[in-house]
């Protein structure tokens, strides 16, 4: 377990040394994903501790991502670990996915943080998220279904591409930003090349894979790469 600890923090430091702003931690390692009922109590315990002792070390704040949407381990670990926020993949209606049928859980997360007196995680809600077929059926239109996350509570919401590392359509990012006043972040396929006209819609991006070594997302940070980025994304007007 040292290992991966030590692992995790070094990465941190990277992105911090490299300019970030903000950092998630994931279980992105945890492939094939489990569906959030089949995730083990183990793998809360263990991000608890790696946020405790990322959040020791760097200076950004940090939020939390239990895959495949397992809000409730994120919230309970946000606590614990004293993240400021949690990633939620599907926050409201259903989707088809990788793992199979997905719920939206805001229903027992936002009680459930209640419950733990930890109303300061806020909630950062994708919508038609990357890797699935979105409420089930084709009769919600992207606006319908940003605006169902925003009724249902979320602090953020997030626009994704079709899988990890694939751009977002600029299109359906206009759409989600017209259709909420919420804050809209990009959650795919951001590099130095694209970031410019992205930043043009919207409020921010969360960006892993092109900050990598060769631009691969198994790949440890690469503090060169980021400091590109983030020079790119600083000069911006």
């Amino acid at each position: 377990m040292e290992h991966i600890y030590r692992y995790a923090v070094t990465e941190a430091l990277h992105y911090q040394e490299g300019g970030v702003h903000g950092l998630i931690i994931e279980n992105h390692g945890d492939i094939p994903f489990a569906k959030p009922e089949d995730v083990g109590l183990e793998t809360a315990a263990v991000m608890s501790v790696i946020a405790d002792r990322v959040r020791a070390a760097v200076s950004l704040p940090i939020g939390i991502n239990v895959l495949a949407n397992a809000a409730l381990h994120a919230t309970a670990i946000a606590t614990a670990g004293q993240a400021a926020f949690i990633r939620v993949n599907q926050w409201a209606n259903a989707y088809v996915a990788n793992e199979g049928l997905i719920e939206g859980p805001a229903a027992k997360v936002t009680r459930y943080r209640s419950l733990l007196r930890s109303k300061g995680v806020r909630i950062f809600a994708d919508v038609h998220v990357k890797h699935g077929a979105h409420a089930i059926v084709g009769d919600r239109t992207i606006a319908e279904l940003t605006r169902d996350a925003e009724f249902f509570d979320a602090d953020v919401v997030i626009g994704t591409g079709n899988r990890t590392g694939d751009p977002a359509s600029l299109d359906e990012l206009a759409q989600i930003k017209n259709a909420t006043y919420l804050p809209v972040l990009v959650g795919s396929g951001v590099a130095p090349d694209n970031v410019e006209s992205i930043l043009q819609l919207v409020d921010g991006v969360i960006i892993g894979s092109a900050l990598k070594e060769d631009g691969v997302w198994w790949n440890p940070v690469s503090v060169q790469r980021t400091r590109e980025f983030m020079k790119v994304v600083n000069a911006l007007p």
